[in-house]
């Protein structure tokens, strides 16, 4: 005796929408129009815009002063302090988010101690950049961290390259903790007791299994974090100085530049907008489009590096 199965049921079997879900269906796909509409309109702006001013030659010149738009330079020093203040940020959050993540994830223990750090991280992601800034001034003019910025009579000016891109670190590091959880959390645990059972530690299983299979949701937190840096402009005018080229301090190359000032594409941008102290809106627009390229390439690589995530198939 054979058993029959259940006709599958089709489309057309359906019931009717109820108009409260086509209206609730209808009203999302306005909403998300209306934001690509509204998000179309800002970059094609501000492409046109920055197209029209901008110039060669500011992408390899320095600011400088003059009596029009036309004689007061580029904004090369802003390029490098953008890509400096980035890879500082990176370097710390990196290492401390991967490494925070894999912990939370994989261990826990002891139980208290995960939850306050939890929490710690979740709090650093809604806190405003203002705020950090803030605390990042108190902290950097400190007299034992007097060595990471200049100094007049033995007070610590506070602003320095690494005082601010240790201050934007607290702004990747959420979304890098966020991202590789999600990614360790992704792998079947399986896989981890395939590794113990071919003798493996718990710490091998880590570095050798589990990180490199999460190294996709690793670079998409890289990045996304290194958005978010780039994007600030608060912590940058509080701990960056805000000289318009670098200024180092001492002699010692890299140190020298650890511990100088200068300014980003944001603050720049913020400097030189119409309601801005310099008010070179020409100016503005131009370092905003490169600006806007450079979070285009980020978006790239978190595009490409999440089409790799969502290949990695576990069976």
């Amino acid at each position: 005796m054979s058993a029959t199965s259940a006709p599958t049921p089709t489309p057309a079997d359906a019931p009717p929408w109820r108009l409260s879900d086509r209206l609730g269906l209808g009203f999302a796909w306005l909403m998300g129009l209306l934001f690509c509409v509204v998000c179309a309109a800002i970059v094609v702006f501000l492409v046109v815009q920055g197209v029209r001013f901008l110039k060669p030659d500011m992408l390899w010149t320095n600011p400088k002063v003059g009596f029009n738009q036309n004689t007061t330079g580029g904004f090369l020093a802003e390029i490098v302090g953008t890509v400096t203040v980035t890879a500082i940020a990176l370097v710390i959050a990196v290492p401390v988010g991967v490494g925070v993540a894999v912990w939370l994830t994989e261990y826990g223990r002891p139980t208290g101690l995960a939850r306050v750090v939890e929490s710690t991280v979740e709090m650093f992601a809604g806190a405003p950049s203002i705020v950090l800034a803030l605390f990042g001034v108190i902290l950097f003019q400190a007299p034992f961290l007097a060595f990471l910025s200049a100094t007049t009579q033995g007070h610590a000016y506070g602003k320095s390259f690494f005082a601010a891109g240790t201050i934007l670190s607290l702004l990747a590091l959420p979304i890098i903790v966020a991202n590789v959880r999600e990614g360790l959390r992704a792998i079947p645990d399986h896989v981890r007791e395939a590794s113990y059972a071919l003798g493996k530690t718990k710490i091998t299983t880590i570095r050798r299994v589990l990180l490199p299979s999460a190294r996709p949701s690793v670079i998409t937190g890289t990045m996304v974090g290194a958005g978010h840096v780039i994007g600030d402009t608060a912590i940058i005018i509080f701990l960056l100085g805000g000289t318009y080229t670098l200024q180092g301090v001492g002699h010692i190359p890299l140190l020298s530049t650890l511990r100088g000032t200068d300014s980003t594409l944001t603050s720049f941008i913020y400097a030189n907008a119409p309601t801005g102290e310099l008010n070179q809106p020409q100016k503005a627009y131009a370092a905003a489009v490169v600006l806007l390229a450079m979070v285009f390439l980020i978006n790239v690589v978190v595009d490409i590096s999440g089409r790799k995530a969502r290949e990695l198939k576990w069976t």
